[in-house]
């Protein structure tokens, strides 16, 4: 039996890989093979791999694809995407190429408010308390200036401090409800920091000011910003007259949107169906979002949050017909940044920027909502028409003839047969054991 280890992190590179080959896997010599396989032969690049997070023992590829054509707000662009799911970047190229001849993708920044909160107990007057916020609140501004100076320069900073009583939900809690503008950067550091100094400010003056009385107490839990930021939104959509909506040869135009916006209904009414066609967009999303060096869990988790802002899980697309015009729009919070992080660091990060033509993060936030929204309306195309696997099974053809370590003659044969064949697991199966048997 394996025992624990102390010291792990004190390890070297290669004494690392030693133990975890050695006790965690059943050939130690073929798992140092594969882990050093993927490290970069520049020494200094690899170096700087290692020291992104702790404990590294080589790198994990993805694929880093680009998807073309995308006018938005009629400026030209293709977009990076880092995913390892066959059909993403395609359905997305789809999407942009369908688009580009009926006026592209229109998008509007809604909303750039960050929010951070600190957590606290008190338990005395809440009148009290309130009364002392209103008297000291001005010292929260004055007494962080140091952790906001530069940030002002740029045009950001501190937006607002509230004072929320919480006490329905969870007795003596409260919290200072705080809202920021980090302008290009995604600000975490900056928005921690300065919550941080709030929370110092409030215990200090909650002494100073005679706020805690004999027998109340005043506790601080934690300081952090919230990755749900409503108020952080961008709108992205299309629109085009229905008799331009021809989606496949044998649907009519007419048809086409309405089934286009009965699946958005259903979505909404459903939950079931909502998740799946969430995590579609998101394959859009988080693909830009990897490539471009943010943090694409944060963004999961604020977009899933604000899907459900009703108290429902709902669709985070929506579309009409209004006046024989079809309407396909998404709004969706991203809070997103372009400078700082490893936007200065991961080569293909700043690759990837400079292949955006360098965006603000305004533009970054349009960008990646334009990718949710195509690639939702590449997948609902798909689906009220030839249904989803006609085209996935075809761009997930070459996952199933590498596993099944087709050689290249065999796989240009293959593609080319599924060209017209509908290709499912088994029916790849069958094709190439009938190519081999007849060599």
């Amino acid at each position: 039996m394996t025992q624990p280890i102390k010291g792990f992190s004190k390890l070297s590179k290669e004494d690392k890989i030693t133990w975890i080959a050695e006790n965690y896997t059943s050939d130690a010599r073929k798992t140092s093979e594969i882990l050093r396989q993927y490290w970069n032969d520049d020494k200094q690049l690899q170096q700087l791999h290692d020291e992104f997070i702790e404990n590294t023992i080589s790198n994990y590829y993805l694929p880093f694809g680009i998807a073309p054509n995308f006018l938005i707000n009629n400026k030209l662009y293709a977009i990076p995407m880092a995913i390892e799911e066959s059909s993403v970047v395609a359905a997305a190229s789809k999407a942009a190429k369908f688009w580009l001849d009926r006026g592209g993708f229109k998008t509007k920044i809604l909303g750039t408010q960050k929010i951070g909160q600190v957590h606290f107990f008190y338990t005395g007057d809440s009148k009290k308390l309130t009364a002392f916020f209103k008297k000291t609140k001005a010292s929260f501004f004055d007494e962080s200036k140091h952790l906001t100076k530069k940030m002002e320069t740029r045009g950001g900073g501190i937006s607002s401090i509230e004072l929320r009583n919480m006490t329905q939900k969870l007795p003596n809690y409260y919290q200072l409800h705080c809202t920021f503008e980090t302008q290009d950067a995604m600000g975490a550091n900056f928005i921690n920091s300065c919550l941080e100094q709030f929370a110092t400010t409030l215990e200090e003056k909650a002494t100073i000011e005679g706020l805690i009385s004999e027998g109340d107490s005043l506790e601080v839990v934690m300081s952090i910003l919230s990755n749900y930021v409503p108020n952080c939104l961008v709108r992205a959509e299309v629109s085009c007259p229905i008799s331009e909506l021809d989606l496949h040869k044998d649907v009519s135009p007419e048809k086409s949107a309405e089934k286009m916006v009965q699946a958005v209904a259903i979505a909404n009414a459903e939950p079931h169906r909502a998740v799946t066609h969430n995590k579609g967009i998101m394959n859009g999303v988080d693909a830009v979002i990897l490539a471009t060096g943010n943090d694409f869990r944060a963004v999961e988790a604020g977009v899933h949050a604000f899907a459900a802002k009703t108290g429902s899980y709902n669709s985070l697309t929506e579309a009409s017909i209004e006046n024989g015009v079809f309407k396909f729009w998404i709004e969706i919070p991203l809070a997103l940044g372009t400078v700082g992080g490893l936007t200065s660091l991961h080569p293909m990060v700043h690759l990837a920027h400079e292949i955006l033509q360098n965006p603000s993060a305004k533009e970054l936030m349009q960008i990646v909502a334009v990718a949710g929204l195509a690639q939702n309306f590449a997948a609902l195309s798909s689906l009220v028409t030839t249904g989803i696997q006609e085209g996935h099974m075809k761009m997930h053809l070459l996952n199933i003839l590498n596993q099944m370590k087709a050689t290249n003659d065999e796989k240009l044969t293959l593609v080319s047969y599924f060209k017209d064949n509908t290709a499912t697991h088994s029916a790849v199966v069958e094709a190439l054991d009938k190519l081999r048997e007849n060599l």
